[in-house]
């Protein structure tokens, strides 16, 4: 049709906003669209489905979201209102309520330049170390950190949450005592919300759990593998541990200590306490409040527990040439080659926000962190001075931030402080907490005392400021230096804090570079529309504990998020508490556990789970206290049915679930999935679906409509909130009605609205009562822009760049895997297992290669391994797609030439993959291929070149040699060279 036979637009047309969201997130314009369908000889997008999809499981009738209209599309400055609405519902008051969450001041450097930057956010999972140099030193930086507070030699890079860290902990004794003891003892002065996750855990493992006065333990009975103690306790009383632990250790238990980074600047740590594990959060590190999240939690042990540490740990090790080069150490994917029996399901860490507690540290260093913590505990103890001249009693133990205040009536003092403008704790009827922490100013304090003084006239604070000794009594005064290493010392200029944070941001690749095609992780566009709202203060500044009444507009976001994923799913109840997908996939098999047990059947310990499932599968089973027993797949990759039934009957008495996830891991929509669904529910089990591949389905299929129980949902895949680098993410569960009463709650601010009241919750599976609520409202504006129609397209896009890569590339590479009529789902597997024999390339040394190309390798030997698994997404051009085809191909023509001899077998552009700038440029260059070849291998990387900051890392030495704090730098130079 040519221009002058175009319709004009209608009024109705014109009227409509032009600032709509749909075309901006697909990549593909209409008339790429259209040429990608032509290269597959396909009419329609709805042609492609019918292709891809089993007829027997599409979604007939056409989604519908509550609120959203897509005859009339919300523009981003529309939603952003609609949601600046909501969060102006929201009540900031000043917040005195502890319990592990502060008030913090963000620097302004940091928020710039790592929060707000989508260099920072938008970075994946460091798997691919030689592009992730930046991060690595980043979270080696968290690493010596936590170490050094602790007292404690070893650190990993950051867990969920402070009561999931100490969940972790507990079963990590467990495990450093072999299994051979059941009892777990766990101080009472612990944060609540610790104990309730504690609690949840515990029985899932099956461990005897036991809150109480640890003085009074019997320790020496041999049942009890582990302690957990709060330090200082969640009251504020800081004690002298070192008879307790000692006694504890005598008996073989292994002591753990819940801890907060910013007292042990001023008091004894925990590894000169004799501790032999220390958890806490470092959110108080320049991370908001965010309502409960994202906030990175952390563990720290002695030497000799090392390896049985969960998450993820950086350690140094060298490069090709030498250099030294930082990597993930030990735990590294481990999920994925012990499954049942790997430490911890973890997958996901919080490291965007490890990074920029880690950076507060820098920015501050070892003095600035003093002054903090010392102006924290001067307010604390001029308020405690007013507080007794006002007659209260206050106990005589040292404190750091908080105090507890004998009133009463509880009640009545909390409504009072509410009308002044102040959050307190509620500690007992008869007693409230207040504690203090960096945003807190004198002002604060005479208006606290007013608060308690009644109308009496409370003391002046310049009289009881004169009063105070703010030094920290023997023996609880920390002693030890921290923070030595150079970096704590360098960069408290803004100006040279701003250059370091660039210098490691420019080592690191991210999607500011170039797309990230790994497959099951679904890198997609992070738009900074849905990114904007994340820094409001009515999002960041909320107390998780707040009371709810002063929450309404989070309350009214998460009712209408949790709508719509139900409605996305087909499920009829949605929890948005777990904040990781591994998480997720925990919890939703503990409410399958508790549903057999709430009917009688705690016998029910069986789980299915096919051999391609996602590594973290068994080891979630595990933590839920079940059986893993795996089911075979067919040579077409697919679940073996007639396997699957004759194990669900062989196990028919003791079925509790099956584990699957769909499309499959091998990017194929099974035709089987209702018979597979059929045949657990026929033996009494129930289905859970792991939803990480739910960008293939939204809109187009339903989880509940085609036979799952429970699924769970990775909103930092499907619904773009950001990886972070490898977190924060966000695994909320969708399940039917009859699981409904069994989603978590949690124990200070009850969930779920009429559910709460019942008795039969799995429990608390993370601290905050909502995860990590700041970063739901990207989500809420991804689904509230793209509406019910964009959500379909955007399905149907990410499925058709998937196959037209495929057609692409299978003239080159053999595809793995495709359904019964010929189409991939979202995902595709390119196989380069032919080519390692006859040229000794092999996968790694393409995704090595891929870099020289300014490209993330696609996920690399899993599901299968000695392949490439790719997903574009729906969010990527189809330029960006020819161009990864392209570089994939002239890979494809390399490898031909060392088959053909005309390249080295052994020296050759891919073994000697990537390329640095430094190896480039040296004066002894010695290959045989070109030093433009080397680097420059495409004509785009000429324009705009991505230099990786190390050659390939040696991980094998990285094992052999564990560093895994910044040690001097001479000394970690000298010892890569060794």
């Amino acid at each position: 049709m040519t221009t002058a036979t175009l319709r004009p637009p209608s009024l109705r047309d014109l009227l409509q906003p032009t600032d709509t969201f749909v075309r901006r997130h697909l990549g593909p314009s209409d008339a790429d669209i259209a040429e990608m369908l032509r290269a597959l000889g396909v009419e329609s997008l709805d042609a492609l489905i019918d292709e891809t999809i089993p007829a027997s499981i599409r979604q007939r009738r056409p989604l519908a979201l509550e609120g959203l209209d897509d005859a009339r599309p919300l523009g981003e400055r529309e939603a952003l209102e609609r949601l600046r609405g909501l969060a102006g519902q929201n009540k900031l008051l000043r917040s005195f309520i502890g319990m592990g969450y502060y008030d913090t001041i963000v620097p302004g450097v940091i928020q710039r330049n790592v929060f707000e930057n989508p260099g920072w956010y938008t970075q994946y999972t460091p798997y691919q170390a030689e592009i992730s140099q930046g991060r690595l030193e980043a979270l080696l930086t968290f690493q010596t950190m936590v170490a050094d507070l602790t007292g404690l030699p070893v650190a990993n890079a950051s867990l969920l949450d402070e009561a999931t860290a100490a969940a972790e902990a507990m079963t990590m004794a467990h495990a450093i005592a072999r299994h051979k003891k059941n009892g777990f003892f766990a101080s009472a002065d612990c944060h609540p919300q610790t104990l309730a996750v504690l609690r949840t855990r515990a029985g899932g493992q099956g461990v005897d759990l036991t809150v109480g006065d640890p003085e009074k333990a019997d320790f020496e009975s041999g049942d009890v593998f582990g302690l957990l103690l709060q330090y200082p306790a969640s009251d504020g009383r800081v004690r002298d541990l070192r008879a307790l632990v000692e006694r504890a250790r005598a008996a073989g238990v292994v002591v753990i200590m819940a801890t907060d980074l910013l007292a042990l600047t001023l008091l004894t740590p925990p590894g000169e306490l004799g501790a032999d594990v220390a958890v806490g959060s470092a959110q108080r590190f320049g991370v908001p409040l965010g309502y409960g999240g994202p906030h990175a939690a952390f563990l720290a042990t002695v030497d000799k527990h090392k390896r049985q540490m969960p998450g993820r740990i950086i350690g140094v090790s060298r490069d090709a040439a030498g250099k030294p080069a930082l990597r993930m150490a030990m735990q590294t994917r481990e999920q994925h080659i012990r499954r049942e029996k790997a430490t911890s399901n973890i997958c996901t860490a919080q490291v965007l926000l490890a990074v920029m507690a880690g950076m507060y540290a820098v920015y501050h260093g070892p003095e600035g962190l003093r002054r903090i913590a010392r102006r924290v505990r001067a307010l604390t103890l001029a308020s405690a001075a007013g507080l007794r001249r006002l007659g209260y009693e206050l106990g005589e133990e040292p404190v750091f931030d908080t105090l507890r205040v004998p009133v009463a009536d509880a009640d009545e003092t909390l409504k009072s402080a509410v009308a002044a403008g102040v959050n307190l704790r509620r500690l007992g009827d008869r007693a409230v907490g207040v504690s203090f922490d960096e945003v807190k100013t004198a002002d604060d304090v005479r208006d606290l005392l007013a608060v308690f003084a009644r109308g009496r006239a409370a003391p002046e604070l310049d009289e009881l400021a004169a009063a105070v000794d703010a030094e920290v009594p023997e023996p609880h005064r920390r002693t030890s230096g921290f923070l030595t290493h150079e970096v704590f010392h360098r960069y408290h200029t803004e100006h040279e804090m701003l250059r370091y944070i660039r210098r490691l941001e420019r080592r690191d690749l991210s999607l500011t570079s170039s797309m990230i095609p790994l497959g099951s992780c679904t890198m997609k566009l992070n738009a900074t529309v849905e990114m904007v709202p994340v820094s409001w203060p009515q999002i960041g500044g909320l107390h998780p504990f707040a009371p709810l009444d002063q929450t309404a507009g989070y309350q009214e976001l998460f009712r209408q998020l949790e709508s719509w994923l139900a409605a996305i799913t087909g499920f009829d109840a949605v929890s948005l508490q777990p904040n990781s997908g591994a998480q997720g996939e925990y919890s939703g098999l503990m409410v399958i556990r508790a549903w057999h047990r709430g009917r009688g059947d705690d016998h029910r310990d069986v789980c299915l789970i096919p051999l391609s499932a996602h590594g973290t599968n068994p080891a979630s089973a595990v933590m839920a206290g079940l059986t893993p027993v795996i089911v075979d797949c067919d040579e077409h990759g697919n679940v073996d049915v007639a396997d699957l039934r004759a194990k669900a009957a062989e196990h028919a008495g003791r079925l509790a679930a099956l584990m699957i996830t769909y499309p499959s891991t091998h990017g194929v929509f099974e035709e089987a999935i209702r018979e597979i669904c059929e045949a657990v529910h026929e033996h009494g089990g129930k289905v859970y679906l792991d939803g990480a591949n739910l960008n293939a389905q939204v809109g187009l299929c339903r989880p509940a409509d085609y036979g799952a129980d429970v699924c769970h949902l990775n909103l930092h895949k499907t619904f773009c909130i950001p990886h972070g680098g490898g977190g924060p993410g966000m695994g909320p569960i969708g399940v039917t009605a009859e699981l409904a009463p069994y989603l978590p709650n949690h124990p200070v601010v009850p969930v779920g609205g009429e559910r709460s009241l019942g008795a039969v919750s799995l429990g608390a599976v993370s601290a905050a009562p909502w995860g990590s609520p700041s970063i739901l409202p990207i989500s809420w504006v991804y689904v509230a822009l793209m509406g019910a129609a964009g959500l379909r397209k955007a399905s149907q896009v990410a499925i058709l760049s998937a196959n037209y890569m495929a057609g692409r590339l299978e003239e080159h590479y053999h595809v793995l895997y495709r359904g019964v009529r010929g189409r991939a789902a979202h995902e595709f597997i390119i196989d380069v297992r032919p080519y390692e024999k006859s040229t000794g390339v092999g996968a790694e040394d393409v995704a090595k290669r891929l870099m020289d190309y300014g490209f993330h390798a696609p996920t690399m030997s899993f599901p299968v391994p000695g392949t490439l698994m790719i997903e574009p997404t729906e969010s990527e051009s189809k330029a960006e797609l020819d161009r990864l085809c392209d570089a994939l191909i002239a890979i494809r023509e390399e490898i031909r030439a060392i088959e053909e001899g005309r390249m080295d077998h052994d020296d050759n552009p891919l073994r000697n993959a990537p390329h640095t700038m430094e190896a480039v440029l040296r004066d002894d260059w010695s290959h045989p291929y070109s030093r433009e070849q080397a680097a420059f291998p495409a004509p785009w990387v000429k324009d705009d070149k991505f230099w990786p900051f190390v050659g390939r890392i040696d991980n094998a030495w990285g094992d052999r040699n564990l560093i895994c704090t910044c040690p001097p730098v001479a000394s970690y130079a000298e010892a890569v060279t060794d």
